[in-house]
């Protein structure tokens, strides 16, 4: 499996039926995906998933993707069908090592800034002002190279706090970074489908 990061939504009341069910039915061939008493952690995921599957950890759930994707080695697309029956959503992926090491240190930037953590699930309100500050930072880089975006400048007016960060931000970072319009495109992408969510984001680091 390539080094992806993926971005997950969630639908609880699906996967309290179909991933359940699912799990009661495939028990051996999860199991094989589990680590240390892999029948314990299995009734441990069965109870999370039955309660809520927002409950799962990034173990758990990197344990459920993993299953997934082997199932359906050839078919990622197929892979993702089917979790998103099951009630998770893989709605988006920044592949390539470069791009992701990039992305988490704006990340890591924004979270100094603002005091949190966004690590593995956060409530997509939050992770949108991350966004929203991902794309300013990479639009302010991109303008040092004599390109710009729209979205940055229309979104500027109603958050000048944010926007004087990524600027001081991108002042003391080199403007030669040959990603930035894959990074600007990939903030500007999640910003897309996330803005009028109201659930939690998870991130998804696969190796």
């Amino acid at each position: 499996m390539p080094e992806e990061l993926y971005f997950i939504k969630t639908n609880p009341n699906i996967a309290k039926i179909n991933l359940y069910n699912k799990l009661c039915r495939e028990e051996d061939h999860i199991m094989k995906f589990l680590h240390d008493d892999a029948k314990v952690s299995l009734e441990i995921i069965k109870n999370k998933v039955k309660d809520s599957v927002n409950d799962l950890s990034k173990e758990e759930l990197s344990s459920i993707f993993t299953w997934f994707s082997s199932t359906y080695p050839a078919d990622s697309e197929e892979a993702k069908t089917q979790l998103f029956i099951n009630g998770i959503d893989l709605f988006y992926d920044i592949p390539r090592e470069e791009n992701i090491k990039a992305f988490q240190e704006i990340l890591f930037n924004y979270e100094n800034y603002s005091k949190q953590n966004l690590d593995f699930m956060v409530d997509a309100q939050n992770f949108n002002q991350f966004l929203i500050y991902g794309l300013f930072f990479t639009d302010i880089i991109l303008e040092q190279k004599g390109s710009c975006t729209v979205l940055s400048h229309y979104l500027k007016p109603d958050y000048p706090s944010l926007y004087a960060v990524a600027e001081d931000h991108a002042r003391e970072r080199s403007s030669d970074q040959n990603n930035s319009l894959d990074l600007q495109r990939y903030f500007g992408d999640l910003y897309d489908l996330t803005k009028y969510y109201k659930g939690s984001v998870i991130k998804l680091h696969t190796l």
